[in-house]
């Protein structure tokens, strides 16, 4: 058969396959072999559904008693380390009395993500309400675990928000058809993360379902934020939860195609768990999330606050009629338009909307501008390379243009709220924490399909264009995730904004804003720890050539200002460590006359080792600004 025929051929195939989507019967059918599978007896008879009490909880009910509607009372909470996140969670579920609410962009089939899912069923099984809401891309790896969810418990339903092809699951080959007939709406993916408990707190930010999240990958895991509300904000979330959960995007189970002919050819399987990978590291986790010394200590750490304003993208964002600017992006621009003295600003990737972009170029023009300080990854960091090119490539603009303070993370922080430990990759001397054997090519965790992380768009790329970069050292490797922002040490935000076109024009987005001086004081007070030269490296202008720095600059400005070719091969700015002695007991902003006798030059790419990655940094930089609305 002729090249061209073969490829005809499997054209028509992938488009007749890809697209098969269930008939209305069929859909129904599965629809009702789901329903009587599902168990309906519970495993308790109690009012309280026999939930364990929490003080997280607690807090919530507290929060309500003392709230009226011209005086709400708050308490919130900064969940820095990936295993206070996870306490938190653990301890909220096994509270839960009446409902569990979960929205999440990533739910993966790891360690972290199997052990929430058993918790939500046990949750089920003792007579809470569970509703699971999870964008597509990456909604559970396999087509039988999302079958036998579909069936689990009468408690328990799992939705589906944007599946493209009328699937739970895309291969390679549909991807490409996907994005061939409908690269739109491919990209436009539902980013909120939240999780409710019986309408009293909830928990929102950067985290996914996902050991990277958590401490818990031996290779790489993001050092993110999350934050605990309790108070009446939390009616604010349950209403946006409730609009996803009925957008006409959404899809249950058995409507799928894939899900539905599983249903209608082998009934509901069970549900499927792999052995975890390290037992006694769940084990320790749950057990801490019953002791109530550690969830107690957790609590007390809250802190009252008075106004909490949660803002969310409505899903009909998604819409092709949809007009205006998002209310997320619309927020956060108007905050940092307000800020007198100082922006703080924390996002794992500097790629700026225009709209972001003029506004902090009108901040910068003001007679007395304000303070901007950036906390973003390092290439060395990222786990996202060409995004990082293109803020590579804009650092000039970043730093005269827009007067940022730019500190990259460092892919192995020396203070940063991390727990090397949880990674399993650290030997206790008894055995309990060793790393999972390498596989047959040397990898220590199983290889990961390519839409599991944030910018799924473009997770399929041949040429694996979001894979780390390689480093000199070996070692768990810590990336940037969080989204914060801190405008004049008195209003905070978390959220699952990146500040970046995707935020602005595909991906739906949320925020909690707090007015509240001592609220931002901490948010401040964890952002700059982020930025403290043990865990970063800061941006500023590199030593000019001995001659013809004006004419490097002015080349160089042309070269960048080039959607393509911008192959100028020397760049603005370049990243510098912080060297501590008698005369240096502080760092110096890059403004400060004396920075360089503080401040050693370690070259664009700190701890990279240079190759292909790096080259390809290189080349996105000069060929990839065309990519930025989608990165």
């Amino acid at each position: 058969m002729k090249p061209l025929l073969k490829l005809l051929l499997l054209a028509w195939v992938l488009a007749t396959g890809a697209c098969a989507t269930l008939s209305d019967e069929q859909a129904a059918a599965a629809a009702r072999i789901a329903a009587q599978a599902r168990p309906v007896l519970v495993d308790c008879a109690r009012d309280d559904a026999c939930a364990s009490p929490s003080p997280l909880r607690a807090l919530g009910r507290e929060a309500m008693s003392a709230s009226t509607p011209e005086a709400p009372r708050h308490r919130a909470l900064i969940l820095d380390y990936g295993q206070d996140a996870l306490l938190a969670r653990l301890s909220l579920i096994r509270s839960a009395q009446h409902s569990v609410d979960l929205q999440t962009y990533i739910f993966d089939e790891d360690d972290a993500g199997h052990l929430f899912l058993d918790e939500l069923l046990a949750a089920a099984r003792r007579g809470v309400k569970v509703r699971v809401l999870v964008d597509q891309l990456s909604a559970l790896r396999e087509v039988e675990t999302l079958a036998a969810l579909a069936g689990a418990h009468a408690n328990f339903e799992m939705r589906i928000y944007n599946p493209l092809l009328g699937r739970a699951r895309i291969s390679y080959p549909q991807y490409v058809l996907a994005a061939a007939c409908c690269w739109r709406r491919l990209n436009q993916r539902m980013h909120n993360k939240l999780l409710l408990v019986d309408g009293l707190v909830g928990i929102t930010g950067g985290r996914n379902y996902q050991n990277s999240y958590y401490d818990w990958d031996p290779e790489y895991n993001f050092r993110d934020r999350d934050l605990f509300v309790a108070g009446p904000a939390v009616a604010g979330m349950a209403a946006s939860f409730d609009e996803y959960w009925d957008a006409r995007l959404t899809r249950t189970l058995p409507e799928l195609a894939d899900v539905g002919r599983l249903l209608l050819r082998e009934g509901v399987p069970k549900v499927p768990h792999a052995p975890f990978e390290l037992p006694e590291r769940v084990e320790r986790i749950s057990r801490d999330a019953d002791d109530p010394l550690l969830v107690d200590a957790l609590a007390a750490a809250s802190m009252p606050v008075g106004a909490v304003d949660f803002i969310s993208d409505p899903p009909e964002k998604h819409r092709s009629g949809y007009e205006g600017v998002a209310p997320s992006t619309r927020g956060l621009l108007e905050l940092i338009e307000g800020a007198r003295e100082e922006v703080i600003l924390q996002t794992p990737y500097l790629v700026l909307s225009p709209g972001a972009q003029d506004l902090f170029t009108r901040l910068h023009r003001r007679d007395d501008p304000p303070r901007v300080l950036v906390s973003t990854n390092s290439l060395a960091a990222t786990d996202a390379f060409i995004t990082y090119a293109l803020s590579y490539k804009y650092k000039r603009r970043h730093l005269r243009e827009f007067g940022f303070e730019i500190h990259e993370f460092k892919p192995f922080p020396q203070d940063a709220p991390i727990d090397v430990e949880a990674t399993g990759t650290v030997d206790l001397g008894d055995g309990r924490a060793q790393a999972p054997p390498a596989s047959a090519d040397g990898s220590r965790t199983p290889r990961t399909r390519p839409l599991e992380r944030e910018y799924s768009a473009l997770r399929w790329s041949g040429f694996s264009a979001h894979e780390r970069v390689p480093l000199h050292r070996g070692g768990v490797r810590f990336g940037l995730h969080s989204k914060s922002l801190v405008v004049d040490e008195r209003i905070g935000v978390v959220g699952t904004h990146n500040f970046d076109p995707r935020g602005d024009d595909y991906n739906t987005e949320s925020a909690v804003v707090i007015e509240d001086e001592g609220f931002a004081r901490a948010l401040a007070d964890s952002i700059r720890r982020d930025m403290a030269p043990a865990n970063a490296w800061v941006v500023a202008p590199r030593d000019r050539p001995v001659v013809f720095s004006g004419l490097d600059y002015s080349l160089g400005k042309v070269s960048e200002s080039l959607p393509v070719f911008d192959l100028w091969p020397t760049r603005y700015a370049t990243a510098y460590e912080f060297r501590h002695g008698p005369d240096c007991p502080m760092p110096l902003p890059p403004g400060d006359p004396r920075f360089r006798d503080c401040h050693e030059p370690v070259g664009d790419f700190p701890e990279v080792r240079i190759g292909l990655k790096a080259i390809l940094t290189r080349i996105f930089t000069a060929f990839g600004a065309g990519l930025a609305p989608i990165l």
